[in-house]
């Protein structure tokens, strides 16, 4: 079967299972508070049902119930991807099961909305490219700028030649997150054998599950949690990919429990003669969200500032009034990135946000995590897909 033959055979399927109402049936996997919005976002492009809830803890799993009326309550999401009436499935679990969920959905021939960071490791993210490749699944990963029209705009500004050769991007997000004392205690039943899954055994810690972004456990740290995404948008505007090699330092670790740093700087290089540097702080001033974030892309014949809702482009002969201008809605990127995962998974095309293009962005963060491990610059081996030290 060639692969035309295929991919017709395998819409040609979906389309007869969701007739004839074409309601396009999901389950989620971890309905926390990322999850929720995701459910809520997820109803309002319809027709879409869910099926399935399934979450470890009882709390999440009771407001993610009262927003799926009638959905079944699952307590092993393995139990969920046995449903059959269940087309896709959104996974907003914590980083850690990412990888194993992923591969587990693709197997039980799920199309999956998962979030971000894609993985935790080079070595799952190498596995998880080829096993989306040799599936009949659509993947959306909840890298949602490709999907927003702002950074849509930008990337056209750049292919239009507009700023020149472009060989350096300077980044940065800046937040504060010292004032949040660590959690002493949860409100309901946890299952937290299930919880951890594939992470180390741990004694039961009420803030490893609440702050778990903070522990190289669970993640790859706030870097790695919002350096997915500002790489990812620096790869779509740059029409760049995988890097060649990724150097970082990072800051010592001021919240309490924690063991991953809230300040690091990480300098990506790329084949294509060109530097991204991107800077987070979360021990910083706190900023109003559209203000908390900014990529400036550095041409020779201008300079392109884009942040979470505003782009401004200066040329060289006026350098401090912009000669373009645009803002966007930031809150309906997510919207437009989900239209994009269900107009893709009822027609069987690619949709925005690969795993690969995923991956690429999750690999930069992996390589700096490696490279203030080891103290040394990290490279990535593009033919052995690979990363060496």
């Amino acid at each position: 079967m060639d692969r035309r033959t295929f991919v017709l055979g395998a819409g040609a399927a979906f389309l007869a299972q969701a007739a004839p109402s074409d309601q396009f049936n999901l389950g989620i996997i971890g309905p926390g508070s990322r999850g929720q919005f995701l459910m809520k976002t997820f109803a309002e492009m319809g027709p879409v049902r869910f099926e399935g809830v399934c979450d470890v803890y009882e709390p999440n799993l009771e407001q993610g119930l009262s927003i799926a009326k009638g959905a079944t309550a699952y307590r092993n999401y393995k139990a969920l991807l046995d449903n059959k009436s269940i087309q896709a499935v959104i996974i907003a679990t914590p980083e850690h099961w990412h990888h194993q969920m992923l591969l587990d959905a693709i197997s039980a021939g799920k199309d999956v909305y998962i979030e971000k960071p894609l993985c935790q490791t080079p070595e799952q993210g190498v596995e998880l490219m080829k096993a989306v490749r040799n599936s009949r699944s659509i993947v959306q990963v909840g890298m949602q700028r490709r999907s927003y029209d702002l950074f849509l705009k930008a990337r056209d500004i750049h292919a239009a030649g507009t700023l020149g050769l472009v060989r350096l991007v300077r980044s940065w997000w800046i937040n504060y997150s010292l004032s949040q004392p660590p959690a002493e205690k949860l409100e309901g039943l946890l299952d937290w054998e299930q919880w951890q899954g594939p992470a180390p055994r741990r004694p039961f810690d009420p803030n490893r599950f609440r702050n778990w972004r903070g522990y190289k456990d669970y993640s790859g740290g706030i870097v790695a949690d919002q350096g997915a995404h500002v790489y990812d948008g620096i790869h779509l505007i740059r029409g760049v990919g995988f890097p060649a090699a990724v150097i970082a330092t990072g800051g010592k670790v001021h919240q309490a429990k924690a063991d991953t740093p809230e300040t690091v700087v990480v300098a990506a290089e790329y084949p294509e003669d060109f530097l991204g540097i991107f800077t987070i702080n979360y021990a910083g001033m706190r900023y109003p969200s559209r203000l908390d974030q900014l990529n400036q892309f550095d041409g020779e014949a201008a300079r392109m500032d884009v942040a979470r809702e505003s782009l401004n482009v200066y040329l060289q002969a006026e350098p401090e009034k912009p000669a373009i201008n645009a803002t966007g809605s930031f809150g309906a990127a997510t919207a437009a990135h989900i239209r994009n995962f269900l107009d893709c998974a009822r027609t069987r095309t690619q949709p925005n946000a690969t795993v690969e293009r995923a991956f690429q962005a999750a690999l930069v963060i992996q390589m700096a995590n490696r490279s203030m491990e080891t103290g040394r610059r990290v490279r990535w081996n593009h033919e052995a897909l690979s990363v060496e030290v």
